[in-house]
């Protein structure tokens, strides 16, 4: 026994490593399912990533995550997350200023955004409807994934191979030109994919945004067709491809799964930074603290990423070698920065000029499709994009409360910003100038913008990666690359919850299906451990 402090007069059925969204849905379902739970945080705010935090006097900012689409129904309903407080507000819409000061403006009503791309080309138009109804079918497929556990196709346990038989009924299921869509999006780049419906520049380029958030790849990189299916499938109340506010910020979220949790007994320690994780006889036990406090239980969940949890917390000799050289080829490559504004005003774009309707919605700084290649092509060689691809959202307009009266907050998701930047550059040097450059870049678009800002933060991945946990400042805890989907995340064979370590499970977006303000790691988690519980590992 080691001369630490062991807090042991309190056995946990569970202790969950990591208060991010994910680890507070692992313990809130856990709980309800009568485990005695504990969660520890390392920060002094449960959320990860999706928290608010008052920067500047008056001013709340959604740090990091900003905006919420993917959040699983089933866990609003399931956590009664309304009722705890979550409120979504609708996000109307994305506007791309263009250098010309013309724009392209697609909103939630999608006869006006049909009408707005018919103004750029009416067979664009025309192909819009199409491409709407095909991508509906490819969620529709796609969707009953997220909620399943990845089979392994390298077993011969018929539960397993009837998982995959499920697929494959589906798959069979879709129309001819449904499947080709399918195949396409799970191999294509989202510019190739997109060149087979439309010829609008600023379009493609907008659309094809969403494939390369979360990935070190551009927009022309094959695989990205399927992370632009990934935020594709944003839900709020049923509705395909709808994006929102939480009242409050993205804290919000958190804190409302947070109160569901403790409602259901979990209990929460924060400023409880984990050390290691300890194991005997190849079996988790428990967790060695930063401050020497040694806590067990009989299950660890962690909802930190694979480094973390298996490089860092667990000591050498506990894990099979080809498991960690797995580990270790695990790719994160962290390519995204944010820069929050505290705004006097409103920024005056000159495509619209003045308030109004379309600074409601998100505001796409992706003009074009060699614009977006470009901004990829500084990343490639250690720079961050000298015009990068912004978007930007002023949640305050939508909820006032997050500013003082008159005041503004800006939240700006930026690509790219490459972890790791050439040689004889650092991210603690840098980061001025990339946030300089931000803000040049939304100057071209709306030139009062130097004028009213009060404040500003820049987040650089190093910050995420130092602040946040998130290792190489990656959102999604691991890219969303293709060998890193479904039953390969985050390894082969260990795509199911488990570990080589015996009561020790992963639940956090490293895992199937994946990042973003989901949830779904944690639930699924939590039904696996339950599972195993009741004798059906």
């Amino acid at each position: 026994m080691s001369n630490a402090s062991v807090s042991n007069a309190k056995k946990y059925d569970v202790i969950v490593i990591g208060g991010g969204h994910n680890g507070l849905v692992n313990a809130a379902y856990l709980a309800k399912a009568g485990k005695k739970v504990l969660v520890l945080e390392r920060r002094h705010i449960v959320g990860g990533a999706a928290v608010t935090e008052e920067i500047f006097p008056g001013f709340k900012f959604s740090v990091c995550s900003y905006v919420v689409s993917l959040l699983r129904p089933e866990i609003i309903r399931d956590l009664d997350l309304p009722r705890h407080g979550l409120e979504i507000l609708p996000l109307d819409g994305t506007l791309t200023p263009m250098p010309n000061d013309d724009y392209l403006w697609r909103v939630n009503d999608h006869g006006k955004s049909r009408r707005e791309i018919a103004r750029h080309s009416r067979l664009d138009a025309d192909a819009y409807d199409e491409f709407g109804k095909a991508m509906q079918a490819m969620c529709r497929f796609v969707k009953p994934i997220l909620s399943m556990v990845p089979p392994d196709p390298a077993t011969l346990n018929p539960k397993e191979l009837m998982k995959l038989l499920f697929i494959g009924k589906r798959f069979q299921g879709l129309s001819s030109e449904d499947k080709y869509n399918q195949v396409q999006l799970m191999t294509m780049s989202a510019i190739d994919f997109l060149d087979q419906w439309f010829e609008t520049d600023v379009l493609k380029a907008t659309m094809s945004a969403s494939g390369i958030i979360g990935t070190f790849l551009g927009v022309r990189s094959p695989g990205t067709a399927y992370v632009l299916l990934h935020h594709y499938m944003g839900e709020i109340d049923g509705a395909f491809r709808a994006w929102g506010f939480a009242r409050g910020g993205t804290g919000a979220i958190s804190n409302a799964i947070a109160d569901a949790a403790c409602e259901a007994g979990v209990e929460i320690r924060t400023l409880s930074p984990t050390a290691k994780i300890i194991v005997k006889e190849g079996r988790a036990k428990g967790v060695a603290l930063q401050n020497g406090d040694e806590i067990y239980a009989d299950i660890i969940s962690s909802s930190v990423d694979p480094r973390h949890t298996f490089i860092e917390f667990i000591e050498p000799g506990h894990l099979p070698e080809d498991f960690l050289a797995d580990i270790n080829r695990y790719k994160f490559r962290g390519s995204s920065g944010k820069v929050n504004l505290a705004l006097d005003g409103l920024p005056n774009f000159k495509c619209i000029p003045g308030d109004g309707l379309h600074l409601r919605g998100a505001i796409s700084i992706s003009p074009s499709v060699e614009y977006m290649e470009k901004a990829y092509d500084d990343a490639k060689y250690g720079h961050f994009s000298r015009r990068p691809y912004i978007d930007m959202v002023i949640p305050s307009l939508t909820d006032p409360s997050v500013a003082p009266p008159g005041k503004h907050v800006m939240s700006c998701f930026v690509q790219y910003a490459p972890y790791k930047l050439a040689p004889g550059l650092h991210w603690d040097t840098e980061k001025e100038n990339f946030g300089d450059t931000v803000i040049d870049t939304i100057s071209q678009y709306a030139p009062n913008i130097k004028d009213i800002i009060l404040h500003r933060q820049v987040v650089t991945p190093l910050d995420m990666e130092r602040d946040f946990g998130l290792t190489e400042g990656n959102i999604f805890q691991g890219e969303l690359s293709l060998e890193q989907l479904f039953f390969l995340r985050p390894a082969p064979g260990y795509a199911r919850f488990r570990t080589p370590i015996k009561n020790l499970y992963m639940c956090g977006s490293a895992t199937h299906p994946g990042g973003g303000i989901m949830g779904a790691p944690g639930r699924l988690a939590a039904l696996e451990i339950l599972k195993d519980g009741k004798g059906g590992a």
